[in-house]
């Protein structure tokens, strides 16, 4: 978090699902709490996280890839070339996006959003 946001003002996020409110993440999330600003999330939220956005794009890269990939090494390699393909303008529409979808989820109280 220090070197990505060295002015201080980043913020963790994640959506409370099941793997990373275990014992073991939030223990070293509370003895880290110093160190990073926890933005509390509405659990098991993921349609309000644009990495689910970005993992969409990524995948559906992978499964339109001829021929198909054959090995774990092939699949990283792809995914990294993929990532670094990614446009900059649509992952700054995703952050621009966000706005919108906190007002999506308050309006629903919590609930299933568009997103």
């Amino acid at each position: 978090m220090s070197i990505v946001h060295s002015d201080g003002l980043g913020q963790f996020q994640q959506d409370n699902a099941t793997p990373h409110a275990s014992r073991v993440a939030t223990k070293w999330l509370q003895e880290h709490s110093s160190d990073i600003r926890h933005f509390h999330w509405p659990p098991k939220s993921p349609e309000m996280n644009i990495i689910e956005d970005i993992r969409d794009a990524l995948l559906r890269a992978v499964e339109n890839r001829s021929p198909p990939l054959r090995t774990p090494m092939d699949l990283w390699t792809v995914l990294k070339d993929e990532w670094r393909g990614l446009p900059p303008r649509y992952l700054q529409t995703l952050v621009e996006s966000m706005p919108h979808r906190v007002a999506a989820l308050l309006c629903v109280r919590g609930g299933p959003t568009r997103y």
